[in-house]
């Protein structure tokens, strides 16, 4: 039975919710998914599609499970940056209590400092890893805490010194990339001495290495280097405690015994903070492959860890979309087809592709690293032995796409018009563009990540602080050098042996060029995934430069890029999927740090300065994210009868309601 607590949780939160009137529970035809603009985010809503064939128990299971990833939004809060907390939470006083006038420039300022903060988990920008500065004036800022009762010089000058926890996650060279970033995964020690306590750990002989650091904190405490773990009876006990407890409920109610299985080892893993546990559970989960709901509750990835070890936490709830899952149903059948045929070194190569699995899901909730903004497709778990042993999962979220979609067609100007060379290229996007969109993301999360194999005794972490970027830029080689093969025309997966060019523009037209309409002006490119993009395109360009693979063109004063040989472009892109399967499987670091180097990390000034004046002309928002809808308890007769899905359209009141309800601090 579930606790009373929960049973009077649930049926407080469903009058709460009802009552702010945050969205609409009824779809309209007349849908608006954009529902906030400010700086360069845009943030969108997005739909629950076939909500109403799901069974009332799956509603229930998805209930407890989205519950259970919102209560762990402080963890991700607190490990992107030791002061996000104690800012946060200055900033919803203020928004909740402040009585004086609420316009004019100052606040308006004031408005969007708080916005961008609360997009992006933290007083860093969520992809830039820049630190966001308040528009308004310290003086004007000061004068509000003190009217809520939250004054305090020194969070003042955390918030307003530039110097302060100047970057999120530090790439440069010049300092310890340790020291010198604002995360709170480590307090006291460099990164010289992470790297040795955990390579002190390591048995290079283990079959079953283990991800030493993942759920955990790094300190130097009285002169001794001690791990701090997240679990229940420690690092935010309290949080992990809320999360297991709507989990519990969860297990009662889920679909079948397998899903009771890992939900009980993943409870034991909360409790004991044991990554031997962590994997037990990853084995389980990912042979799961028959349940339409599913979820992904923890750390998980090490992206925003400067070593690539510490993983944030993140959470997202999911059911299958059964019609749109046919086509990663035919990816799966054929994954060993397209692991045979890789241009890779057979060395590399998995002999038995073992317990590949896709699906197209729709999300019900997305938190922790993973909101506001989220991927539109997965692929876990991220242990190379238990991908090569037991296989993996690979999801398309489908309404997250379609969210996107319908936002930018009810835009009046698009990046298409603007940096597409002719009108021939606008068609072909036009034609195939999201076709070929989905099945790259099909390709890159169901098949990308689960190819090929370390070498016997090379370290899963051998990459370190490039391990990202060029995992990235493997999964999306491998996609885009098999978009071009006939054998998708075969499969049904394409009905055109042309639809692929549309893909190789868009990727090229983006990695070198477009992309950077995110980016300050002079700074660098940090983001792992825009490094990805960026390595593909400016790796390609140069080496295809003799043959004029890609042309750059300029006209009326404008550039573009142009693809004269396609079948040598895909040629180019297996030579570095080659070349990067290699890095990883041999664990050249050396080599792939060049690589992240020379082609990923610095932007041309001209060019940026070009796609940034030419982007703003657009006036579009090059960062976008969601809202989520809320599942409401219909509750009769002190009985829960149905799960309603009421969508929200105001970002800062779902920020401001969630600081109250899921607060743990």
């Amino acid at each position: 039975m579930k606790t009373e607590s929960i049973k009077l949780a649930l049926y407080a939160m469903a009058l709460a919710i009802m009552a702010t009137g945050c969205g609409k529970a009824a779809e309209t035809e007349e849908w608006n998914y954009s529902v906030d603009e400010f700086a360069d985010i845009e943030v969108l809503r997005y739909r629950l599609p076939q909500w109403d064939s799901l069974t009332l128990k799956q509603k229930e299971y998805v209930y407890h499970l989205c519950e259970a990833a919102k209560c762990g939004r402080d963890i991700t809060w607190d490990q992107y940056c030791r002061y996000n907390l104690p800012i946060r939470h200055c900033l919803e006083n203020i928004l909740e209590n402040y009585g004086g006038e609420r316009s004019g420039e100052q606040w308006d300022l004031f408005l969007v400092y708080a916005k961008r903060v609360f997009f992006s988990n933290g007083i860093h920008h969520h992809y830039a890893d820049d630190k966001i500065l308040p528009g308004c004036s310290r003086e004007y800022f000061k004068s509000l805490t003190e009217s809520v009762g939250c004054a305090d010089e020194e969070l003042l000058e955390i918030i307003f010194n530039p110097d302060i926890c100047a970057t999120k996650r530090y790439q440069g060279t010049d300092k310890d990339i340790v020291e010198a970033s604002a995360v709170n995964f480590y307090e006291g020690v460099n990164a010289q001495e992470v790297n040795a306590f955990y390579d002190a750990m390591a048995d290079p002989d283990d079959k079953e290495p283990v991800s030493y650091g993942l759920n955990s904190r790094l300190v130097r405490k009285d002169g001794v280097i001690v791990e701090e773990k997240y679990m229940a009876d420690g690092l935010y006990g309290s949080a992990i405690s809320r999360i297991v407890a709507h989990l519990e409920a969860a297990s009662e109610v889920a679909e079948n015994d397998l899903q009771r299985k890992y939900i009980g080892e993943l409870i034991e893993y909360y409790r004991t903070g044991d990554l031997r546990t962590w994997d037990r559970y990853n084995i389980s989960w990912v042979g799961d492959t028959d349940s339409d709901v599913d979820f992904v509750n923890g750390f998980i990835e090490d992206y925003d860890d400067p070593l690539g070890r510490k993983a944030t936490w993140e959470g997202i709830v999911n059911y299958r979309d059964k019609v749109a899952s046919r086509r990663t149903a035919t990816i799966s059948r054929n994954a060993q087809w397209f692991e045979d045929h890789s241009p890779v070194d057979p060395r590399f190569k998995k002999k038995e592709v073992k317990g590949v699995s896709a699906k197209v899901i729709n999300v019900a909730a997305i938190a922790g690293g993973n909101y506001p903004a989220t991927a539109i497709g997965i692929n876990l778990p991220n242990a190379d032995w238990i991908r090569k042993e037991y296989g993996s999962k690979s999801v398309t979220i489908a309404n997250i796409t379609d969210a996107y979609d319908k936002a930018a067609d009810q835009r009046p100007k698009s990046i298409l018009t603007e940096f597409a060379w002719d009108e021939d290229e606008v068609a072909l996007c036009r034609k195939y563009g999201s076709t070929v969109d989905d099945l790259h993301t099909d390709l890159h999360e169901c098949l990308g990540h689960g190819s090929g194999q370390l070498l016997s005794g090379t370290p899963s972490n051998a990459l370190k602080e490039f391990s990202a970027c060029l995992e990235e830029a493997r999964a999306d080689l491998f996609a885009l050098y098999y978009m071009a093969d006939p054998k998708l025309v075969e499969l049904g997966l394409l009905d055109s042996p042309e639809a692929y060019k549309a893909l190789y523009i868009s990727q090229i037209r983006n990695g070198i060029f477009t992309q950077f309409s995110r980016v300050e002006l002079g700074k660098q490119n940090t983001e792992a995934h825009m490094q990805d993009r960026k390595l593909i395109a400016q790796w390609v360009y140069e080496k295809g430069k003799d043959a004029n693979v890609i042309e750059k063109k300029v006209r009326d004063g404008k550039t573009y890029f142009v693809i004269n040989d396609y079948q040598a472009l895909r040629g180019l892109f297996g030579k570095l999927l080659a070349e990067i399967q290699r890095i990883k499987s041999e664990g050249d670091y050396a080599a792939g740090k060049a690589l992240v180097e020379n082609y990923a990390v610095n932007i041309d000034y001209d060019l940026h300065k070009e796609v940034l004046e030419r982007y703003a002309s657009l006036e579009l928002k090059p960062y976008k994210g969601f809202v989520n809808p809320d599942i409401v308890p219909v509750v009769k007769n002190g009985e829960v009868v149905d799960y309603q899905v009421v969508y929200c359209d105001d970002f800062l009141e779902q920020q401001l309601k969630y600081g109250r309800e899921y607060r743990t601090l």
